[in-house]
């Protein structure tokens, strides 16, 4: 019968080193996790946060729907700031959806 079927045999010392080899391969992984995907979103949301709390009256921004405008009226206890698309235009949106802050003057090049 050990014609169609291999005989098993057990083996002797058991696995050297797999919890090792273990703990080592999941604290690699932990490392590449943090380096590769935690650091950059943390350094990019700490990033928008201080672009957010150092917005003032007068700054020209543009918001993640496209509009591109200058502040009118910020509030420091509010969540929400009124963007003047037009001498006769404002919106009020979230400070949060401003994705940048242009140089002076922009608005005027468009």
């Amino acid at each position: 019968m050990e014609f169609f079927i291999a005989n098993a045999y057990a083996q002797q010392g058991g696995q050297e080193g797999g919890t090792a080899s273990l703990i080592i391969m999941l604290a690699l992984f932990g490392l590449i996790f943090y380096f590769l995907i935690y650091r950059p979103q943390a350094k990019r949301v700490k990033e928008h946060k201080t672009l957010v709390s150092s917005l003032q009256k007068g700054d020209e921004v543009l918001v993640q729907g496209g509009l591109v405008g200058r502040i009118s009226k910020v509030g420091e206890d509010s969540d929400f700031m009124v963007i003047a698309l037009t001498d006769t235009v404002e919106v009020t949106v979230q400070k949060a959806a401003v994705a940048a802050v242009l140089p002076k003057g922009s608005i005027k090049t468009l």
